[in-house]
């Protein structure tokens, strides 16, 4: 059934007349605790039309900073859930350097947990909004930017040889 209900989800999110829709829901789900990569969906719409590079990348951005935002929420409430992980070396850094290690929301297995974590701490919200939406914006114009240089015909392979 799960399965049934992914596969519903991805084909409504690749309808085109949803473009940034589907940048949005993909970003905001993507930062948080579900196995999700955004970048696929931000670079198909930007290739699809480059002058949505911006409008793309800035909201996937806000999506992406929305969903760790949910993230610093869920750890803000969820104490007892990492009761034991108080005393491991995650913890004495993110309180030692604060909301700035919020610029790192964007790195992929770590990131989104660190927003939670953040939130368990109660790192100030607005610093740490305001760095994890850097952070963030800088994966997204990188990513994005360096995949609109990877030639067509080295999409045009990969999709053949995957079998479309």
């Amino acid at each position: 059934m799960i399965q049934s209900v992914i596969d519903w989800l991805l084909a409504v999110l690749a309808a085109p007349e949803v473009g940034l829709t589907s940048v949005f829901i993909i970003s905001f789900v993507s930062a948080t605790l579900v196995p999700l990569g955004s970048e696929p969906a931000v670079f198909a719409v930007v290739k699809a039309n480059e002058a949505m590079f911006w409008p793309a990348i800035l909201v996937a951005t806000c999506g992406n900073t929305l969903g760790g935002i949910a993230d610093y929420w869920m750890g803000y409430y969820a104490k007892a859930a990492f009761a034991k992980e108080r005393e491991s070396r995650w913890f004495g850094w993110l309180a030692r350097h604060g909301a700035k290690t919020m610029l790192l929301s964007w790195v992929p297995g770590i990131g989104d947990p660190l927003c939670t974590l953040g939130g368990w701490l109660k790192l100030p919200f607005w610093p740490a909004v305001g760095y994890m939406a850097i952070g963030k914006l800088a994966r997204y114009v990188t990513m994005t930017a360096a995949l609109l240089y990877v030639p067509d015909g080295f999409w045009q392979g990969l999709i053949h040889m995957l079998g479309g």
